[in-house]
């Protein structure tokens, strides 16, 4: 590329767009603790207690057309950032994906199933994606789906994973 393109060495690589990169001779760690970080400050949850789970199991989220309505720009923001931080913490997908389903009229049960996401990344706030430089080249791919799972207008909801070797790719 050298020869095609200006290019000068600037170290190995530490940050890019918002993501966080670790190199070793065993692999890659990407994470992105300090943006989770300043997220948790924004909304004010740094001082929260921590939660080890994303999502309890008996929550089951819906419209709740009756519930008390709460601030129609924070709560969108919440879940923008809630998105941009899935691109490492896989394990909240699904709950942020749940909770953005109610950005057009969101409600304090709503919220609250989102603090609780904040305060599950507070307790994982290491966590990310591992690729190790040991893998082999197979594709391993998962699917699941919920036949007609939605409580408010019975979709389906499905989703897949793939991994080359032992490290996550989509």
């Amino acid at each position: 590329m050298s020869r095609e393109f200006e290019m000068s060495m600037m170290g190995e690589l530490q940050f890019f767009l918002g993501l966080q990169i670790r190199q070793t001779p065993q692999g890659t760690f990407v994470h992105q603790s300090k943006y989770t970080r300043d997220l948790l400050r924004k909304f004010e949850m740094a001082d929260a207690s921590p939660q080890m789970t994303p999502m309890s199991t008996s929550t089951a989220l819906d419209a709740d057309e009756d519930g008390k309505e709460v601030d129609q720009k924070v709560y969108p923001g919440m879940i923008g950032s809630l998105l941009y931080l899935t691109a490492t913490r896989l394990d909240i997908q699904f709950a942020v994906g749940l909770c953005a389903r109610f950005q057009l009229s969101p409600r304090e049960s709503h919220r609250t199933a989102v603090k609780r996401i904040l305060r599950y990344i507070k307790f994982t706030l290491e966590f990310g994606l591992w690729y190790s430089a040991d893998s082999s080249l197979s594709l391993l791919g998962f699917s699941d789906s919920n036949h007609a799972g939605c409580r408010i207008d019975r979709k389906s909801t499905s989703g897949t994973c793939q991994f080359l070797g032992t490290s996550l790719v989509s």
